[in-house]
């Protein structure tokens, strides 16, 4: 039986992981930490899991999670992360991180995009990024997971069919690669802000940080590793929903695949991948895929215009955070990936 502990078990991540975590039959629940709760119980900072974790959250104490984990999952702020981690590792103990304080390898962009110098350079090496469907061999072997964005993991899941295709071709996008997307507000943690207070979003959709979110660099980063050279633009937006996250993205071509060729290639990209859907049929939709780790696609082509666009679907609180830190887990532990995930997405 895993003992893993949690760093930040009061927030929206962290609460999701305790949730899944309960349930797998392989996990044992061993320390839950919160620097602004400590001292209340698990139940008291969410009632939805009362009498499913008995636990009192406490102060992280770095040493002692080492020594009596196998696993740590933080799911920190970013700048928190890289404190922790290199002690936890020293201990013996394997790290998940939610935060972005490993998945950017250069450290010069990390400081450009985050504001801050990065306190374990030496350790962006050894961070493995923690998209299964990318990386699951080098993620067995890992003792350092660096999670991916809740947005990256689905505009790369979504382009990653047609990227990697056109690398074997040698050739590339024309132009820009655009991802537009919509997050529910979980997406923004669960301190309040003026720009997520529900008489703000009520009613209301809107952009923000149009091409300067930083989630982008870091699916430029992805994109590269694909074999794309290709500038992206991120269009983020704010909608007036909980949890889910839909992207549409968008890549010109000087010549695109037929509709049932690029159907063939996102079925054959994913065939073997428990945790991505391919539709044949419809286009994705959050509500599809609400509490679970499923991340639904689709790929329609537009031969008039030279024009790809795949749509992804997917709840940023499982596929892009808890449930993806559980399911790079599974795999560092060479358990059955779908262990503790495999539930079908609430509806209605």
């Amino acid at each position: 039986m895993l003992k893993a502990s949690i760093v930040g078990a009061s927030g929206y991540s962290g609460g999701e992981l305790v949730r899944l975590l309960s349930g797998h039959p392989n996990v044992e629940l061993e320390i839950l930490t919160a620097s602004s709760q400590q001292g209340r119980r698990m139940e008291e900072s969410f009632p939805s899991l009362k009498g499913f974790s008995e636990h009192t959250l406490v102060a992280p104490d770095w040493q002692q999670l080492g020594e009596a984990s196998d696993v740590v999952f933080l799911a920190l702020p970013h700048g928190l992360s890289m404190a922790g981690a290199p002690g936890l590792l020293e201990a013996g103990a394997k790290v998940v991180d939610l935060g972005a304080d490993f998945r950017l390898h250069d450290v010069a962009l990390y400081r450009e995009w985050y504001d801050l110098e990065h306190s374990a350079p030496d350790l962006l090496e050894d961070a493995v990024y923690g998209l299964p469907e990318l990386n699951r061999e080098v993620i067995r072997g890992a003792r350092l997971v660096a999670c991916p964005g809740c947005y990256p993991t689905a505009a790369s899941l979504a382009l990653m069919p047609l990227l990697r295709s056109l690398s074997e071709a040698g050739t590339d996008v024309v132009g820009t690669i655009i991802v537009d997307a919509k997050s529910g507000v979980s997406g923004a943690g669960r301190t309040a802000t003026m720009g997520t207070h529900f008489s703000e979003v009520n009613e209301n959709v809107k952009a923000y940080k149009l091409g300067v979110h930083r989630h982008m660099p870091e699916m430029q980063q992805t994109f590269g590793v694909l074999g794309s050279d290709a500038p992206v633009f991120f269009s983020p937006h704010l909608v007036p929903m909980t949890r889910g996250i839909l992207a549409t993205c968008y890549a010109s071509l000087d010549a695109v695949p037929s509709q049932v060729e690029a159907q063939r290639l996102w079925q054959e990209t994913y065939e073997g991948h428990p945790f991505v859907r391919v539709l044949s049929e419809g286009l994705p939709e959050t509500k599809a895929t609400l509490g679970s780790n499923f991340c639904d696609l689709a790929v329609r082509v537009d031969p008039e215009k030279q024009l790809v666009v795949a749509v992804a679907a997917l709840d940023n609180l499982v596929k892009g955070a808890a449930g993806q830190a559980i399911q790079c887990m599974n795999l560092m532990f060479d358990l059955a990936e779908e262990e503790g995930l495999w539930q079908a997405p609430v509806f209605p």
